[in-house]
């Protein structure tokens, strides 16, 4: 098993792509507006709302892989969010990342498609 911070590595990849990919499904525009539309979605504090919405469809093991990830120390907190915020948003990557090696990528379609609606 790999360490929170190590899963949230790479669900931060991963919830990326797939919102990268919903916005070029939705509208072909140009990347500076698509970068700003993933703002959106992909900052910590978006990440943070976005665990508002996802948290009460989780399963117990999905609750337990993000908290694990929500109270895993980082190493540094960006100057300009709070760190409540930014454990969140490290939560929802750590619960990424680890379904999408678990091979679980159809549930992440299923929690993003929750704030995509």
């Amino acid at each position: 098993m790999y360490g929170a911070l190590a899963l949230a590595y790479m669900g931060d990849a991963v919830y990326e792509t797939i919102i990268r990919r919903h916005l070029l499904e939705k509208a072909n525009m140009p990347v500076n507006k698509l970068h700003k539309l993933a703002k959106d979605y992909v900052s910590a504090n978006a990440q943070c709302k976005i665990m508002d919405i996802i948290e009460p469809h989780l399963t117990e093991e999905e609750t337990a892989v993000y908290k694990r990830g929500r109270n895993a120390k980082p190493h540094t907190v960006p100057k300009n969010t709070d760190i409540n915020v930014y454990k969140r948003a490290t939560g929802l990557e750590t619960l990424v990342g680890y379904l999408y090696l678990t091979g679980n990528t159809a549930r992440i379609d299923e929690l993003v498609g929750l704030i995509l609606k």
